[in-house]
């Protein structure tokens, strides 16, 4: 299933797509959220939309599309996960996995635009495979359990203002990271029995101009490895966001310039669907 939200800012109605078509889901759930997932709203909207028990919303072709989960309690993030993206960063790929946070009100719809930070000169994009956990996951035992926990998954555009992360950060990553709407996600938030997430073609575009082109098989640690092992260390509750790395490709590499104002990013990853980001000036 693809479930996602339709509407202005603060009043998305939660839909499933199917095939084109938007099915309004406010007779199962108010939101598309943590607490939904948790009170196992996904198969509450399995058996109604089979039961065809949903009813079509009308005009949704026109209305913007936002983040398809609600303000997640958090955003955990996995760097250098593409051995060519730590190779362009100038780094060796991980021995473990590298983990930074971004703050739940960098979260924006596909389409939203984005301002680049007042005084940044290194605004760069990462398309990336973002997994939604759906049950709390925490101390997990083996990877092998941690599919019980996802949700499913979703595009992210994890925007980074490079001198900031790196050059003024004091050790952490978060400074280039949280600016309003740098974590853009969606359209869709799709369950996983539509999703082989060991295989997915990620890509980027700026300016129309091809940037990334890669796959999740090029992960340096796989899904259920991440999951897993983040739940070692914190509890993943239902409705957050996992960003597990991006591929090469990026302004950071020094083969590409960085973002400025009126650029068009766009990512795309196989089954999860297509964003554009028109880029303003903070």
């Amino acid at each position: 299933m693809k479930l996602a939200r339709l509407g202005e800012i603060g009043s998305e109605i939660p839909v499933l797509v199917d095939d084109g078509r938007y099915f309004d889901l406010r007779s199962i759930v108010d939101e598309i959220d943590g607490a939904a997932l948790a009170s196992g709203a996904i198969e509450r909207i399995r058996g109604a939309a089979a039961a065809g028990e949903l009813p079509e919303l009308a005009d949704a072709a026109g209305m913007r599309v936002g983040s398809p989960v609600a303000r997640p309690s958090a955003i955990v993030c996995i760097g250098m996960n593409y051995a060519a993206h730590a190779a362009e960063s100038g780094s060796l790929p991980p021995e473990k996995p590298i983990i930074f946070l971004k703050t739940p009100n960098t979260v924006g719809g596909p389409d939203d635009g984005v301002d680049i930070p007042r005084g940044s000169l290194k605004t760069d994009w990462e398309v990336e495979l973002g997994v939604v956990i759906g049950t709390k996951a925490l101390y997990l035992d083996s990877p092998e359990e941690s599919a019980q926990h996802i949700a499913g998954y979703l595009a992210a555009n994890d925007l980074s203002e490079r001198e900031f992360q790196l050059e003024v950060s004091g050790g952490q990553w978060s400074k280039g990271k949280c600016a309003p709407g740098f974590s853009p996600l969606g359209p869709w938030l799709v369950t996983p029995d539509e999703v082989d997430e060991g295989n997915l073609r990620l890509r980027s575009w700026v300016n129309g101009e091809p940037r990334q082109d890669s796959t999740t098989a090029d992960l340096v640690f796989g899904i259920d490895y991440i999951v897993w092992h983040l739940s070692q260390f914190l509890a993943l509750e239902p409705g957050d966001v996992i960003m597990t790395g991006t591929p090469e490709g990026v302004a950071l590499s020094g083969r590409f310039p960085y973002l400025t104002e009126g650029d068009i990013v766009e990512i795309e990853i196989d089954g999860l669907g297509r964003q554009r980001q028109v880029m303003g000036q903070g």
